[in-house]
């Protein structure tokens, strides 16, 4: 059978009846590839020509400036990632790693910009499918250092993280993949402005991806699901507006004599066609308030072939378009479980249906949350923790908070549900994490009055204790075992 089958090395070492050694038998090359359709570094895995390459990130930033439906879904990601709390901690409860989390926090705080900015621009990756950032390091030698590069609120020579410098999507020329494993060695910039390259190596760098599948760098666009959608609405929007304004204002028109059509026309009938073209624009674009043409009857009453006038549609449509633009904006928000944002717009939906549906949100945009952070964790913290030669036992972490704080009545009932059941411990920290979720201050612990049992609750909980003794010392009693005494 295929899973039978030894390594090579293995297999050699056997057949030469010798005992296998690792340093010496085992394989440690790379064999098989991804699968990734990459020529020259341009990836080529999106199947839709207007996707590949350098045109998918012009689509998607179309659709983020253009869209209103994806503008609120990117707009409610955003305020909801900002309001996250982030924290560092430590590997263990030693001093030592304490400082070093302690340490990480102050790199956070000291950079030239903030944390938020640094994630909100993170967030690109969910609209391109991957955020590319350069690391740029410094020594922090104090608020008086001449070198501007060199400037930090701390003056103990460690080296801290100056920035995190997003190289946009749009500005990737191609990337650099090892030959050897198929490995990502770095991006190739390229300012299509002025003609400037550069190339960021990925040591130097911190890749962030929606997916990791075939370990393509440009992973994939929470909002490729919704593309068509986009369009569609796009088109039938417009069309909406051109039938709107066209009822509104209706469309200008003009009768000229026939020899100022036929292909065989003089000179100055053809000036005065292109005099009659020009100024008909002129009133569609609102560039002229009056039309100087020549009568329409002669002076003998006979027509001179000449006459304007506007036409008007025909009423109403038998296509609802509001109703198309609905269904095409919602499939937008279905295909990132964001539904819930049109909710009470449609006069339909109830609170169960939005609470499901905020909580399916919460949950999908919580895993790119996670995500965000073991990338930080591994390629940022680690580097830094290195190159201040600090041992990897003591590496601290990043972690994030809740995305949404839990409603209060909901906990209230919670609580109240187990002091009744006689379940709630008299615990410190499980009073300071209720007042720290409603937002009230917590008292120092020297100052804090004892706590009192209400003498209600205190009486359940006895009457709790004493029926599960009762339940427990049953079976012990037939038994005749220890604990059965009454």
């Amino acid at each position: 059978m295929l899973g039978n089958v030894p390594a090579r090395g293995a297999c050699n070492a056997m057949t030469e009846n010798k005992p296998f050694d690792f340093t010496r038998d085992l394989d440690l090359g790379v064999i098989g590839y991804s699968g990734l359709k990459q020529t020259g570094g341009v990836i080529s895995e999106e199947w839709h020509s207007k996707l590949r390459g350098q045109y998918g990130p012009k689509v998607y930033r179309e659709m983020s400036d253009g869209s209103s439906a994806i503008g609120a879904i990117q707009f409610v990601i955003e305020s909801l990632v900002r309001g996250v709390e982030w924290r560092a901690e430590p590997a263990d409860d030693t001093e030592e790693a304490k400082l070093q989390a302690a340490f990480v926090e102050e790199c956070i705080e000291d950079m030239s910009q903030t944390w938020e900015d640094f994630i909100s621009e993170v967030l690109s990756f969910l609209a391109y499918g991957w955020s590319y950032f350069e690391i740029v390091y410094k020594v922090r030698r104090g608020l008086d250092a001449e070198d501007s590069t060199l400037r930090s609120q701390y003056d103990d020579g460690k080296i801290g993280w100056r920035k995190f410098a997003l190289r946009a999507q749009d500005s990737l020329d191609r990337w650099e993949f090892d030959p050897a494993d198929n490995g990502l060695v770095g991006m190739h910039q390229v300012d299509y402005t002025t003609g400037r390259t550069a190339f960021i190596p990925i040591e130097k760098s911190l890749l962030f991806r929606t997916r990791t599948a075939k370990d393509n760098p440009e992973g994939r666009s929470i909002f490729r699901n919704a593309v068509n959608d986009y369009f569609y609405l796009k088109r039938i929007s417009e069309i909406e507006a051109i039938g709107i304004e066209r009822d509104m204002t209706g469309l200008v028109t003009m009768e000229v004599p026939i020899a100022l059509l036929h292909p065989s026309a003089s000179g100055s009938d053809l000036a005065l066609r292109g005099s009659l073209e020009k100024m008909l624009g002129e009133l569609k674009r609102d560039e002229r308030d009056f039309a100087l043409i020549p009568t329409e009857l002669n002076p003998d009453g006979s027509p001179t072939g000449y006459k304007l006038k506007l036409l008007s549609t025909g009423g109403s449509r038998q296509i609802d378009t509001n109703a198309v633009k609905t269904y095409y904006r919602t499939s937008i928000f279905q295909s990132v479980i964001a539904q819930f944002l049109q909710l009470g717009v449609t006069g339909v939906g109830s609170f169960a249906l939005a609470s499901t549906a905020t909580n399916l949100f919460a949950v999908a945009l919580g895993t790119f949350i996670d995500t965000i952070c073991s990338t930080f964790n591994r390629f940022a913290v680690s580097r830094l923790m290195s190159l201040n030669g600090v041992p990897p036992e003591l590496w601290p972490y990043l972690v994030h908070g809740d995305l949404e704080s839990q409603p209060l009545d909901e906990i209230g009932r919670y609580v109240t549900a187990l002091a009744t059941a006689g379940q709630l411990p008299e615990d410190e920290a499980l009073q300071n994490k209720l007042l720290e979720i409603a937002k009230l201050p917590i008292p120092d612990s020297e100052s804090k009055p004892e706590y009192k049992e209400p003498e209600e609750a205190k009486k359940k909980r006895k009457r709790h204790e004493h029926t599960n003794k009762r339940r427990i010392a049953a079976p012990l009693r037939q038994l005749g075992l220890p604990g059965s005494e009454k």
